[in-house]
């Protein structure tokens, strides 16, 4: 049995947790402050508690999962430190904060896996990207796999300075496309449609373009260059969105620069 500790069970650590009940030869257990989200980490078959001291006496765990919020993170890190089993691995879902950090904080040379999800997570269609640190095992790796890839699509990159864009690229993508899907909508409107059918031509267009690029063998250029007809209609409206100065491209460089410099900040030791 390989004892797995959540400690945080709001939107990610629910997500995932909702996921590993149905994985066997686990046991999971699960520190969360906040009544509402214990009580529905109970109601799926985990054992709950409200402080990491509520933890029965000489609890070990395998895996210690840090998904609150960044600011905390040190602070549950040094007091969880007693509960990892020696040899166990600490996975972190906290955006920015770095596995130095983390390390500082557990006191040892422990395996520790940065990880960095989004929310479709939460409908087992999340991007997932880690980063190990010197002392995390293949072993370790795959562990961390077999408890992230049941929420979506893993991957890793070598060099940490590289999470931060992770961060800005998936981490907060899916908010960009919840506020193109806002924007595309009430264009929609603009020219007449219905709110519903604004809203459902918006959607049904992103899910099914976003299908079609899925395809390994796909190259969203290409895709872009066989929609366009030249002169047609889509040419007219690419050659908004593709201006140099005022279009798509740099305003997304620009947003995603923002997100991967706030990541960064949020990793800085406190002052």
């Amino acid at each position: 049995m390989t004892n797995v500790l959540l400690i945080g069970a709001g939107n990610m650590g629910f997500a995932m947790l909702r996921t590993w009940v149905g994985i066997s030869g686990f046991g999971l257990s699960v520190v969360e402050m906040h009544e509402a989200f214990r009580e529905r980490a109970q109601a799926i078959g985990a054992d709950a508690y409200a402080d990491l001291s509520d933890l029965p006496a000489g609890y070990r765990a395998d895996v210690i999962v840090l998904a609150t919020k960044p600011q905390t993170i040190a602070e549950v890190a040094v007091r969880s430190a007693d509960h990892l089993r020696e040899g166990g691995l600490v996975i972190s879902v906290a955006a920015g904060i770095t596995i130095d950090t983390i390390g500082r904080s557990i006191g040892r040379d422990a395996a520790i896996i940065r990880a960095m999800p989004n929310t479709p997570a939460a409908i087992a269609e999340g991007m997932i990207v880690c980063c190990a640190s010197l002392h995390a095992t293949q072993a370790d790796r795959n562990r961390a796999t077999t408890l992230l890839s049941v929420v979506g699509r893993v991957a890793f990159v070598e060099d940490e300075d590289l999470m931060d864009a992770v961060t800005a690229i998936s981490g907060s993508g899916p908010a960009y496309v919840f506020y193109f899907l806002e924007t595309f909508s009430a264009a929609a409107r603009s020219l007449g449609l219905s709110d519903d059918l604004a809203m459902t031509l918006a959607k049904q267009t992103v899910f099914g373009a976003a299908k079609m690029a899925l395809d390994p063998d796909a190259d969203p250029a290409d895709l872009r260059v066989q929609v366009t007809s030249p002169n047609g209609t889509t040419a007219a409206a690419l050659s908004v969105l593709m201006d140099v100065r005022h279009g798509l491209a740099p305003l997304l460089q620009n947003a995603t620069e923002a997100a991967r410099r706030r990541s960064r900040e949020l990793g800085l030791p406190s002052s």
